[in-house]
């Protein structure tokens, strides 16, 4: 793992400066090692390969975790009206969902076909799950997944979605993240990654639990605090 910095801001009246902290996968890096010291998937610019950033990002402890009462609830509206199955990266059908559904829900410019390929064809270990009604798949789940090896904790990481915009209010994407933490669960896996929690929007994963966050020293249980945070902040 090869770390850098960029510089980000400063307030130097207060003696406050900001960097960017940057990792990078080298030959014989464990992926498992990135996530577990807070770092993501960078996946911004598509010719950059192989590099993580250190963000505020959100995990469950699998070992304990157990369906809340809105877990629960949302479970009840999709559970076994959804058929899903593993499709291949380069399934044109789940290429158009995600481009469609991040230009209807956040510009087009968020998710370029570029971009898209660029993920696709990252060098980390990806699963792409679909789910399918009367046939046709109506949302897909795009994880990074390694199994428990010797000697080392098995994660998985929730890293995008798509589905069917007419969904949105009906909490499908709150559902295909539950489904999938549930599947990462019942393979034994150790941890899943949520991605960051930034923002009030961002608060429906504390709906998952046992939650804990990286603040950017160690992961943290404190809940109140996260809240806190991303309440405080506008997205």
């Amino acid at each position: 793992m090869k770390l850098s910095q960029s510089e980000f801001g400063h307030e130097y009246d207060t003696y406050r400066f900001g960097y960017c902290l940057w990792a990078t996968l080298e030959a014989g890096d464990s992926i498992a090692a990135f996530y577990e010291s807070g770092f993501l998937p960078y996946s911004a610019d598509p010719k950059v390969r192989g590099t993580f950033y250190m963000a505020r990002s959100a995990r469950l402890d699998l070992k304990n975790f157990s369906l809340s009462s809105e877990n629960r609830r949302i479970a009840k509206r999709f559970d076994g009206t959804l058929a899903r199955s593993e499709a291949l990266l380069g399934d044109p059908r789940v290429h158009d969902l995600f481009l469609e559904y991040f230009r209807k829900r956040h510009g087009k410019q968020v998710m370029s076909a570029e971009r898209l390929d660029a993920i696709l064809a990252s060098p980390l270990p990806l699963r792409l799950s679909t789910y399918a009604k009367d046939g046709e798949p109506i949302a897909a789940v795009l994880e990074v997944v390694e199994g428990n090896l010797p000697a080392q904790a098995g994660f998985g990481h929730y890293w995008f979605s798509a589905y069917d915009p007419a969904l949105v209010e009906q909490s499908l994407g709150m559902w295909l993240m539950l489904d999938s933490a549930r599947r990462a669960k019942e393979a034994g896996l150790d941890s899943y990654y949520l991605g960051t929690v930034y923002g009030p929007k961002a608060l429906y994963k504390t709906n998952f639990k046992p939650l804990e966050f990286w603040d950017g020293s160690k992961w943290n249980d404190d809940l109140a605090l996260l809240k806190r945070l991303a309440r405080a902040e506008i997205k």
